[in-house]
């Protein structure tokens, strides 16, 4: 298997932590000073590495895109798991792959055929389902910034392959990370008033997870493989992502999986799998991507 596969299956896995890290952080930090905490832990190392190399990333759409598409989804995905169950987020965050591939067909990059678009279907009726049945501390409010954060973060996935071109991901992924962080700085004093002085002990251990195993590590390794494949592969590799969190929603926090949320749950994947196949069957063509047949 090529490298940048390994990278997304490795970046899959550790973003599945991110869910059960965040509701743990959650316990000592704001959505908001936890976002500016989490990116700068992981933004400092990336620049030292990429230090000779930051010059040619340091551009208005990289900045931008850094504070919208880490910054304020990852406030709002904060504000949302603080609200709804570990579970939830992680079934909702399993439509990321469906809303790439929508975006890119939306901008031209694909053509879709009926098989992908029952696959588009059926995921978000998954999305869907699993939002208007409340399990045990899920709430609508909590789950529609979930999926607002997943949106966003859809948009920036598409965006990303171009402001990757002819620039190394470890510099973008620093420079992103650094603005993401900055951005961040007013929501968090917004949202959540100072800083905290002592978030405890497990809190902060759980921040500084997020900022290594959930930061640093998958979103260089997401950025490596995003200069090699299509939005829509990649996006695909989000589907362990979910897995992972739900495993550990129902195994640390002893969340038990309704009927509602396991329906749910096998629409979304099942989604994804009618949605993305063919662009693991099929070789990517030049311009135009087939995302099924």
């Amino acid at each position: 298997m090529r490298r940048h596969l390994f990278a997304l299956i490795a970046a899959g896995l550790l973003w599945g932590s991110t869910v059960p890290l965040t509701k743990v952080a959650l316990a000592g930090w704001g959505p908001g000073w936890l976002t500016v905490a989490r990116f700068t832990l992981a933004a400092l190392p990336l620049a030292w590495l990429a230090r000779h190399r930051l010059r040619a990333a340091v551009t208005p759409a990289i900045i931008g895109w850094g504070v919208l598409g880490y910054g304020l989804v990852i406030v709002l995905q904060n504000a949302g798991i603080e609200r709804t169950s570990v579970t939830h987020a992680a079934l909702l965050v399993g439509a990321t792959p469906i809303l790439v591939a929508l975006l890119t067909v939306a901008t031209g990059r694909a053509t879709v055929r009926p098989t992908a678009w029952a696959g588009f279907a059926t995921a978000l009726a998954g999305v869907a389902f699993v939002a208007s049945h409340g399990g045990s501390g899920a709430t609508l409010t909590g789950d529609a910034l979930v999926i607002l954060s997943l949106v966003l973060s859809a948009a920036f996935l598409v965006a990303q392959p171009r402001m990757l071109t002819g620039r190394d991901p470890v510099a973008v992924t620093a420079v992103q990370l650094t603005a993401a962080a900055v951005g961040a700085v007013p929501a968090a004093a917004l949202l959540d008033g100072p800083a905290p002085a002592a978030p405890g002990a497990i809190p902060l251990l759980a921040m500084l997870g997020l900022a290594v195993g959930g930061t640093l590590l998958p979103f260089t390794l997401f950025a490596y493989a995003q200069s090699r494949v299509s939005p829509d592969v990649a996006g695909a590799f989000l589907n362990l992502e979910p897995l992972v969190g739900v495993l550990a929603a129902a195994a640390v926090f002893g969340e038990a999986l309704g009927v509602a949320q396991v329906a749910g749950g096998v629409a979304i994947l099942a989604g994804i799998a009618l949605s993305t196949a063919a662009a693991f069957l099929r070789p990517a063509r030049p311009r135009r991507l087939e995302l099924a047949g």
